[in-house]
């Protein structure tokens, strides 16, 4: 599965056992989060948090606008002017100059909340088989914004037999250890939670497929394998539900109708979910869901209803509300995932046809459009242009429910006002079209 954009609010390489902090950095971390108290303690957060519940419900709000510069957070948060030291104190003193930075700088829609969430901590093996990667030992995007490549290891259909449901085994000791060191710090300031984020990227399967298999041998395969391909896709599939089936039966699942990203764009605030039945333990049912197909944009519509889509949609039946899609145009696929139940959230990349796709969904739907984060790749924005590209964008689809995600950047040309601008503008625009 792809991991976030920026390592370095990526905790998979995080060495949570190793709880050291000195006297200066306690000092560190609690002022800063009694600064993140402080900004979710102003009245604007209710309004915000307002605004997503009506808009995730479907009632007309003025657009919503959300600037998550993702590898650009390297370029804002830079890591030599970080001031703690030891490895967990430093990482949490990124995640919490990010919230800082959004509460005062950035003039997004986002709510700043007063928590600070720690994941379980888990190890999970693979599918039986690996890829290999080429361009370095990547375990996550590279902060440097470079490539690589991989070797994919079905190299005939016969190692189908290796393939195996992943499994997931949670450390508890350590996941106490590290709540009651976050405690311990500024429990007195933030609200310690625990949370389970991992199936976010989890119920696509094309992510898997393509590393499992590799992207030219599908495109192939489609023709030549088949039924082969069917299999393979029915071991991703029953293993995506085995795997969310543990974590529900287990009780590892958080609730996301809150501040929480959900799909690829957006937050989930929705008086909808948990269901009316909701007696504390967390369902798939209570949550969102998220499915994308992205790196099969080059399969045709009916090669997608065939191979693909049937795979996805015993998953997303699972969840309580659904999104669906992330970077790929989803203008010739809209009749085929219009299908999945529960359907709320829909990605309208920047190689979509926007006005088709407001006329397809019209208020039925959340327009969640992601403009083409290249206009930030630059020392110096073309603010007339952005102004010009977002006024269209709303003249387009001023009878739909929309909002705008800044999202997908692998730089922002190490300047920060970049990410300032780009949302100042949107907010102007968005506002003056209300």
């Amino acid at each position: 599965m792809y991991e976030h954009f920026s390592a370095r609010v990526n905790d998979k390489n995080i060495n949570y056992s190793k709880l050291v902090i000195n006297e200066k950095e306690q000092k560190i971390l609690r002022n800063l989060a009694l600064r993140v108290a402080e900004l979710s303690a102003k009245p604007e957060q209710n309004r915000k948090k307002s605004l997503w519940l009506s808009h995730n419900a479907l009632r007309r709000t003025k657009p919503l606008i959300v600037c998550d510069p993702e590898n650009g957070w390297n370029e804002i948060i830079i890591e030599e002017k970080l001031e703690c030291e030891n490895e967990i104190p430093r990482y949490w003193e990124v995640l919490l100059r990010k919230e800082i930075f959004w509460g005062e700088k950035m003039g997004d829609d986002k709510v700043i909340e007063p928590y600070f969430d720690i994941p379980y901590i888990y190890s999970e093996s693979d599918w039986g088989l690996h890829e290999s990667r080429i361009g370095g030992d990547i375990t996550v995007y590279r902060s440097d914004g470079g490539s690589y490549s991989w070797v994919s290891p079905i190299t005939d259909y016969s190692e189908l037999s290796q393939i195996k449901s992943p499994v997931i085994n949670v450390d508890y000791v350590l996941t106490n250890r590290v709540i009651d060191f976050a405690n311990q710090i500024f429990g007195d300031i933030l609200e310690v939670r625990i949370t389970m984020k991992h199936w976010w990227w989890s119920v696509g399967l094309t992510d898997e497929l393509a590393f499992l298999r590799g992207l030219e041998n599908i495109m192939y395969d489609v023709y030549d394998r088949p039924e082969d391909l069917h299999k393979l896709m029915s071991l991703l599939r029953d293993g995506t539900i085995s795997k969310l089936n543990y974590l529900q039966e287990n009780e590892l699942l958080s609730l996301n109708s809150d501040g929480s990203y959900v799909g690829s764009g957006g937050f989930g605030w929705s008086n909808e979910l948990p269901q009316k039945d909701f007696d504390g333990k967390v369902r798939l049912i209570d949550l969102w869901g998220m499915s994308e197909s992205q790196v099969t944009v080059g399969l045709s519509p009916s090669m997608f209803k065939e191979f693909i889509f049937p795979y996805q949609l015993p998953i997303l039946e699972l969840f309580g509300l659904n999104c669906y899609g992330c970077c790929e145009p989803l203008n010739a696929r809209w009749e085929i995932i219009k299908e999945i139940p529960r359907l709320r959230r829909v990605s309208v990349s920047a190689w979509a046809d926007i006005e088709d796709m407001a006329e397809k969904l019209q208020d039925k739907y959340i327009l969640s459009i992601k403009p083409h984060p290249a206009v930030l790749a630059k020392k110096n924005i073309n603010e007339d242009k952005i102004r010009k590209e977002i006024r269209n964008i709303l003249q387009l689809t001023r009878k739909c429910r929309v909002e705008i995600i800044m999202k997908d950047n692998h730089t922002i040309c190490h300047n920060p006002m970049n990410v300032i601008r780009w949302t100042q503008i949107a907010q102007e625009e968005a506002n003056y079209l209300e």
